[in-house]
């Protein structure tokens, strides 16, 4: 009993370190910063927290040709195009909404896992994917809901990060992992995301200077980088040691603890659809995903398809 009461502590805490990330995005861009400046040296900060993670567990830092393709898509699916889409939108949007917003991938990942091949068509799961639809309308439709005229607009832009984070769970797990285990992909991907993002930064004008001086924006990207990192980690360790199924309520906990963070961190308050969203969103998830759901990027929930490809994977290669 013991036990399962630390494990439910375990839990509850990912939870919250993963919903601080979002306030702490949204500071992040308060003062101008542009998204492939900032979603650079996030990478820098997950490389190092993870590649000491890989290292403490005794695994290798792999990177190699065979693997390129995996790390491409990861990269660009998993972090750099819905990290700029996500970081466009919270200069804009209340860290509240962009919680909700962000826990809509399991919505997503449905029909593009059905599409694929991955997923059996299920009413059920069907019905979830039409009552989180209605828990997005309720942020964009009623005038009462978002602070500000082009607000919907931005809501529609942030979805983008979440579609794109069901492709890449459904791309894993049509591809396979080559054997790797999820920490070795991420790291691997981060590895090219910071390929993608230096020469982007620069060309671009985006490029943050760290020795402009480090203030609470700066602060508040490597402290939410370090959270990813670290959340991810114990996750992975609680898969192992409570099971998939018990650790995938860690998705709950994040939509809420991001919302509740945001109102402590932030004084924001929301209207009346806003939690009436919140609800709806909640149910829908509960309907889409009845089995667990799995994460390969930090801090993004992913659907379980992302982790079946890993596990098949592994089962070809031994």
């Amino acid at each position: 009993m013991k036990s399962d009461l630390w494990l439910y502590a375990i839990l509850i805490a990912m939870g919250l370190g993963w919903g601080l990330t979002i306030p702490l995005a949204k500071i992040a861009v308060s003062t101008g910063h542009q998204p492939v400046g900032l979603i650079f040296w996030q990478l820098v900060v997950v490389v190092i927290c993870l590649g000491a993670v890989t290292l403490v567990r005794g695994r290798r830092i792999i990177f190699g040709r065979a693997y390129l393709r995996l790390f491409v898509m990861v990269a660009l699916c998993g972090a750099v195009l819905p990290d700029v889409f996500f970081y466009l939108a919270a200069a804009k949007l209340p860290g509240g909404v962009m919680s909700i917003v962000v826990s809509s991938v399991a919505m997503f990942s449905l029909p593009i896992a059905v599409a694929l091949g991955n997923e059996r068509f299920e009413w059920q799961r069907l019905v979830g994917v039409v009552i989180g639809l209605m828990g997005i309308v309720m942020l964009v439709g009623p005038e009462a809901s978002l602070p500000g005229a082009a607000s919907a607009g931005f809501v529609l832009l942030a979805l983008c990060a979440p579609a794109l984070y069901a492709t890449e769970g459904n791309l894993v797990a049509l591809w396979g992992t080559q054997g790797l285990d999820p920490m070795q992909v991420i790291l691997g991907a981060s590895l090219v995301g910071l390929v993608i993002c230096l020469p982007a930064a620069l060309l671009s004008g985006q490029w943050i200077n760290p020795m402009n001086g480090i203030g609470v924006p700066e602060l508040a990207l490597a402290a939410g980088a370090a959270l990813h990192a670290l959340v991810y980690a114990t996750y992975v360790w609680m898969v192992g040691r409570a099971g998939s199924v018990f650790t995938a309520q860690t998705s709950y906990m994040v939509t809420a603890a991001g919302v509740l963070w945001s109102m402590a961190l932030l004084r924001e308050s929301y209207a009346i659809w806003v939690w009436l969203a919140l609800g709806t969103m909640m149910l829908g998830m509960f309907l889409v995903q009845p089995r667990a759901a799995r994460v390969l990027v930090p801090g993004r929930v992913i659907d379980e398809n992302a982790e079946a490809g890993m596990t098949s994977d592994r089962d070809r290669q031994s």
